[in-house]
Order: structure tokens, then sequence, then C-alpha cells
């Protein structure tokens, strides 16, 4: 298999380690706008002639086209910022090869009704094209990274395994997870944690359908396995809700995140300030995103690891009826930063964010998952993945509750 890699942050890096080493990898591009970045990544990897540096515009489907075509790669891994979406995800229908992202295309608020009314949904600009891949025998896998990604695929092995019928599926995340020597520093990428958190929170019902609500809405103590403990989590507006109800059937579906309260109280000041904005402005002269100065004035996550401590905790909560019977379990995947980065020499949360998308590719390359047109992970068999988790030092647990 090869592989065009866009994007060789944080998690584009985990990608390449974790993918360093897998016989049926034959090649992996590191691209990136950034050619330090590129640079400094294939030097830890030392393997020039599977791991090309390429400089690339990821807003720029011309470039990513013409990238695809110079090596001839059979799928293209998008690993950047959602903003970039469409561009890669156009590039890939026209060259005609496998796509794959870890979050969706982005969303834009109803324009009168923001807090109860869903507008342009995560995902939709992809999805509207389903017909298009389908119809050109191609397949695009969306949010295929570990929330959304993992999270899916418990969510289907809940429903293929452990439930009868389901009445809610709630992805819980948290973590207690500490940077130290910053008063603050996400240990993800800033642009795309303003964009899920600030944005109004989808929840699906069946019956009703999706709809919105207010930004960290319905607080709730949720209990976290491994030594984590009691957090408390809101809404936020995820992938998995958009993606969930296409293919399992359930009554409600949600996200909640363990975010806490000073990286809220954070959040809502960017959001006060304009901070939060995406659109360019005009400084002195110069056009600028206030979100991309937020951005650069914070550490870069991909060079946090050695100062982080603790453990993430990414899940999928499942209420429903198994045998006729009450039943709740919660599906989850733990990381410890200190064994992440001795291991593998990657953050936690980047690493299990990457984890995924490798697994996904060897599946799709042995032939075991197959598809064609816009696809979610729950769309697959979740066995075969459940089974590889072992395989790539990446174990799940199942907690009755």
């Amino acid at each position: 298999m090869k592989v065009l890699l866009v994007g060789v942050g944080g998690v584009g890096e985990a990608i390449a380690v974790v993918a360093r080493d897998k016989p049926w990898v034959d090649q992996i591009v590191l691209a990136d706008y950034n050619r330090e970045r590129v640079r400094e990544v294939a030097q830890k990897l030392n393997r020039p002639d599977k791991f090309p540096e390429e400089w690339i515009d990821a807003g720029d489907k011309q470039l990513v086209l013409d990238m695809a075509r110079k090596y001839k790669v059979d799928l293209i891994m998008n690993a950047v910022d959602p903003i970039y979406n469409e561009s890669i995800f156009d590039a890939a229908f026209e060259y005609g090869c496998t796509y794959m992202d870890m979050a969706m295309t982005l969303s834009r608020p109803h324009p009168t009704d923001p807090f109860r009314q869903c507008g342009v949904k995560l995902g939709d600009y992809q999805f509207e094209r389903a017909e298009q891949w389908e119809r050109k025998g191609l397949l695009a896998i969306v949010g295929m990274g570990v929330e959304p990604g993992l999270a899916d695929v418990f969510a289907a092995y809940a429903a293929k395994h452990l439930f009868d019928e389901i009445e809610e599926i709630g992805v819980r995340d948290g973590s207690n997870l500490e940077v130290r020597g910053y008063e603050f520093a996400p240990n993800f990428s800033i642009w795309t944690t303003i964009e899920e958190c600030l944005n109004p929170p989808v929840i699906w019902e069946k019956g009703r359908g999706w709809y919105t609500t207010e930004p960290f809405s319905e607080p709730e103590v949720f209990e976290f396995p491994e030594g984590i403990g009691p957090i408390e989590c809101v809404n936020v507006e995820h992938e998995e809700v958009l993606l969930i109800p296409r293919w399992i059937d359930c009554q409600r579906v949600t996200f909640k995140y363990g975010l806490g309260e000073e990286f809220i109280r954070v959040l809502k000041t960017l959001k006060m300030l304009g901070l939060d904005n995406k659109e360019p402005i005009n400084v002195k002269g110069v056009m600028v995103a206030p979100r991309d100065v937020v951005a650069a004035c914070l550490p870069d996550p991909a060079h946090l690891g050695d100062k982080m401590f603790g453990k993430t905790c990414a899940g999928t909560w499942v209420k429903g009826i198994k045998d006729g019977k009450p039943r709740q379990v919660y599906i989850y995947q733990v990381a410890d930063n200190e064994a992440c980065m001795q291991k593998y020499g990657v953050q936690a949360v980047v690493w299990q964010t990457a984890v995924n998308p490798v697994i996904a590719w060897e599946l799709l390359n042995s032939g075991i998952w197959k598809g064609t047109g816009v696809l979610g992970p729950e769309a697959f068999d979740p066995d075969p993945f459940m089974a590889k988790m072992a395989e790539y030092d990446f174990p799940y647990g199942i907690r009755e509750m």
C-alpha cells in the first residue's frame, strides 16, 4: 500500500510511527506545509526510501492531486485540520483512490436559531457526494481516528454483540493529563478544539433527528476507569452523533467531553473576544485569522509529550436491553502518556488517535474491510478491527455499569 499522508503534525507523525515497520506498507509520503516539520519527522523515522518528504498546501486541490499522481498512491490520508477537508476529499475523488480522514467537513450554525436547529452539519459536504463516490466505485472512510473512529467501532460492536435493543449511545471522553510548565496548553490541535467546543453541540433522537443545544450543556459526572476517576462531562459537537445513527438502530446519540472548568473558562473568553473566529481580519494591513493567532501563541501539542503526565480515556457508553434485562456498558481504551513516550516517542492523545487509521489501512489492504461511497467506521464489521487491537498494543476494556 502506498499512502499520501497530508499533514505531519502530532497525529501525522504518530501515524507514520505506528505504520513504520508494517510490511504491507510500501510507502508513506510525508507531506506538510511546514518543511522543517517534515524534515524533523523524516529524520526520526530514518527510512528515506519508505518516507519521502514533500511540501504541500493542503488547501490547494491541484497540488494534492498532483502529489497523488506523482507517487501513484492507493490512499490519501487526511491528517490536517478539517478546514482543508474539502480540497483533499475532492482531490482523492478526482484522482480515483481511497480517502480517509479523522474529522469530517465543517459545520455552520443555523443562521437564526443556532441552539435548537442544525445549519450545515459535520460531514454534510461529504455525504452529499456519497452517490458520486459509489457510482465511481470509490471509497471514502470519514471519521476514522479515535473519536470519531474507535468510538464508532465500539458502538457497532455493542450493537452486534451486547444488546438486543439500544436506548442511548453516548461517547464519553475524559483524562487526568497534566501539562507541566504551562498555565494553558491543549494536548490536541487548538484549532480543532475551538471548533468542536464552541459550536452548538448536536444531539440525535429517533423521531426528531438531529438538533442542537447550548455549548457545554447537560453536565454529568462520569466515572472513568483505570484510576482516572469521576469527571464532569458536557455536550460538545462531535462527528459520532452525525455518524452512528446512519448505521446503528438506537433511540438517542450524544457526545460529552470532560473539559474541566478552567478549560471551559478559557474557551468562553476566546469566544467573547472573537478570538475563535477562523475568518481572516485586517490587522495593520495584514489579513490574519484570529484563531490562527491563538494557535501560534500556544505550544505545539506534538512537542508536549515529555511534559505531559497521566492517562486519557476514549470510550462509548451504551444503554439498552439484553435478553429482556436492562444493561449498561462502557467500552473504552486508555492510553498512558509515560508508556506512549517510552515505547513510541509520541504523546498519548496523538498515539491513541493514530493507531486507528493504521488498523483500518491494514483491513482495507487485506480486503477484510471494503465498500464504496462515503462510509463511517460503524458501516464495517467491528470484529476484525477489535481483534487487531491487541496486535497493535492497543487493548480495550468493557465495564458493566
